[in-house]
């Protein structure tokens, strides 16, 4: 790969350096520059529905552009970094002086974000914060000049379709909405309720909002200092759902108080993963933690109900949480396994709503009956048996089976890269019909599975004029070399077939010649090829300088770029990925978080790691029940690797056991200077 000089000087954010926590080292601002990341610093509990955060114009997909200088308002929810043209963006609110029109400008030197708060001024003399819990946003307008007000709540608002909305009440006690959208990339839809109440200093108005078109407004007369208070639940059952997720989660408790519980969430969360380093080191490491730990979402009423992804209300057993809002195509192959490596209570619940995907009828995409916003659940099964492998086990796994062996039928086998998803998935299949003692179904799908080999070979095992085309042949956002290297589960087949020293070569080659691409998934997996080829120098190489230097980026999703976006993958400031590289709910911050720690999952579905040098000399995992993972670097981070160890045992092969870390103990990595 030829590596070139930055050419422009990023915009920089301002994280809170002094401050010691997790939580106060988070920078909302990251990946939330025009197409970098598609992100925002929306206020957000740890894998909560609510993401309340600005509305700017211009906007990213997430409904916000940090260039921007202009303000629409405030919404409810949106999608983490998900590509097409976003989703979200319910329920608007916005608080401008009567007679105000268009957009209004915002003091960009006041503007903060910390994990699970937003606050900014605007309109010359109104300040606005914003924080969230689970299902439930405040939202705080304070006035610094007296006059007439006026409130607008916008429910038509959305990034994607918008396809009805309804007012239930035009109480400012107890404002109810209907709300149906079109999902990320209008592929299906979702239905969600809405309950806000609407306070004066902490008093409730009494007062019927009047209607401009489908816009609830409400005048108010405000004195200087005067505050008002929007505190909204969302819920995917009814509107009385809504009303109990605001009152259960907010009450009428201060703002500061219900934004340092949230601050004490992500703590908690956050503090599972304690690293060593310089500030802005530790503030990028806790900045991508901090989106793995956005998605998926719990949908749980206070009561346990939430609505199925076939439009049926159900209710969740006692400590149980049902999960949704998934994007799997993108984020089972990293966000998932970190989830089961560091939250692998909550991987449970997140199993048990995968595996009712299969059992009440999947599609590849979202459904027509979503209870939240979704994008895309392919590949759930290689989750499943991934989790289940992990130690995860409370599911029906079989239940589970026989819905991906139904789902296999489904799945498109046209283009090259198809086959060799469906591939996987039949993998996944044969897999977990082993594990439950199916040997019949075993056999079958792992023959199913295999056929895609001669495919292969004819097409990928060497590629020709086209290889580097993006979309060749019916490909989705990607090239034949880049998917050349996907077939991950049959990854002894593709070596023996290839011969080790020319696969070795091939994966050289690859690099050498500009092909690898960063901003997308299919190929994010290739630099550790070399450390399962018994380089693993080269792996530790090659992610390094992925993590560390500006690198070129020559690919989009439709094309090659004549001249290559030059810049760092990962960053700690607005402009925190590489142009055109979606986060793609935490898929790639969690890839940073895997190379960081010096672990990563290269095939999902068999629980185990490749090891390299970790970016972080220390790091410590609270792994429950009083055991640790410590992982540690002895040397330099870009030095010669001398060897790896586990709890004084030489690892010669590269690679550690999911089992074996969960047993507690230290990972050591040696390395001298070059």
């Amino acid at each position: 790969m030829r590596y070139i000089a930055a050419p422009l000087l990023l915009l920089v954010s301002t994280p809170a350096f002094a401050d010691s926590t997790p939580a106060d080292l988070v920078d909302p601002f990251v990946g939330t520059l025009a197409d970098y990341g598609q992100l925002s610093p929306a206020a957000v509990a740890p894998f909560g529905m609510m993401q309340l955060g600005p509305d700017t114009d211009p906007i990213n997909h997430a409904g916000y552009d940090h260039a921007a200088t202009r303000l629409r308002g405030f919404s409810h929810t949106r999608g983490v970094g998900v590509g097409c043209g976003g989703g979200g963006g319910d329920l608007l609110v916005s608080l401008r002086r009567a007679g105000a029109t268009g957009t209004a400008a915002m003091d960009k030197r006041s503007e903060t974000a910390r994990a699970g708060r937003y606050s900014v001024r605007y309109d010359n003399g109104i300040l606005a914060d914003a924080t969230a819990t689970r299902g439930a946003g405040l939202l705080r307008f304070t006035v610094a000049r007296a006059g007439d007000m006026v409130l607008r709540v916008d429910p038509r608002h959305q990034y994607a379709r918008r396809l009805s909305a309804a007012w239930r009440t035009d109480d400012s006690d107890d404002l109810r909405a209907e709300l149906v959208a079109g999902t990320v990339c209008d592929k299906g839809r979702y239905r969600l309720f809405t309950s806000s109440r609407i306070t004066l200093n902490g008093q409730p108005l009494h007062r019927t909002m009047t209607r401009e078109g489908d816009v609830a407004t409400l005048r108010i007369a405000m004195r200087a200092g005067d505050a008002i208070e929007i505190r909204t639940g969302l819920s995917s059952v009814d509107p009385a759902g809504a009303a109990l997720v605001r009152d259960r989660e907010l009450a009428t408790r201060p703002f500061a108080t219900v934004a340092s519980a949230t601050r004490t969430a992500w703590n908690d969360v956050l503090g599972r993963v304690a690293v060593d380093g310089d500030s802005r080191e530790r503030a990028l490491f806790y900045s991508s933690l901090f989106r793995v730990f956005q998605t998926p979402v719990a949908i749980d009423d206070p009561d346990g109900r939430h609505r199925e992804n076939d439009g049926n209300i159900a209710r969740s057993a006692p400590g149980q949480t049902r999960y949704a809002s998934w994007s799997l195509w993108d984020n089972y192959r990293t966000q998932l396994p970190l989830l089961a490596l560091l939250q692998p209570r909550r991987s449970a619940d997140i199993a048990r709503s995968l595996a009712d995907l299969y059992m009440r009828g999947k599609p590849q995409w979202a459904t027509m009956n979503e209870p939240f916003l979704t994008v895309r659940t392919e590949h759930a099964g290689i989750a499943l048996l991934d989790l289940r492998r992990k130690g995860i086990t409370g599911f029906d796994a079989r239940a589970a089976l026989g819905g991906m062996v139904r789902d296999s039928a489904t799945l498109e086998r046209n283009t090259p890269d198809q086959q060799i998803e469906a591939a996987y998935d039949d993998w996944a299949i044969a897999a977990l019909a082993s594990d439950l003692g199916d040997h019949d179904t075993a056999a079958a799908f792992l023959a199913k599975a295999q056929a895609y080999r001669p495919m292969w070979q004819s097409i990928f095992q060497t590629p020709g004029a086209d290889g580097d085309t993006v979309k060749a042949r019916g490909l989705y956002q990607g090239t034949l070399w880049q998917y050349r290297w996907a077939p991950v589960f049959d990854l002894d087949w593709l070596v023996q077939t290839v011969g080790p020293a020319t696969f070795e070569g091939e994966v050289r080659h690859f690099f050498d010649a500009g092909l690898f691409n960063m901003t997308n998934e299919p190929d994010i997996h290739v630099p550790w090829l070399f450390a399962v080829l018994g380089e693993p120098q080269r792996t530790a190489v090659l992610v390094r300088t992925i993590m560390t230097r500006p690198i070129a980026h020559p690919y989009t999703n439709s094309g090659k770029r004549p001249t290559p976006f030059v810049g760092r993958s990962f960053e700690l400031a607005p402009q925190g990925f590489a142009d055109g590289m979606d986060d793609d709910a935490g898929a790639m911050t969690a890839w940073y978080v895997f190379a960081a720690l010096g672990l990563y999952p290269l095939v999902p579905g068999e629980p185990w790691y490749v090891v390299t040098t970790p970016a972080v000399a220390n790091a410590r995992i609270d792994l429950g029940n009083g055991r640790a993972l410590a992982i540690r670097r002895v040397g330099p981070y870009d030095g010669t690797i001398v060897s790896v160890d586990w709890n004084g045992r030489t690892l010669t092969d590269w690679r550690v056991e999911h089992a074996t870390l969960l047993r507690g103990g230290a990972l050591t990595v040696t390395t001298r200077a070059r």
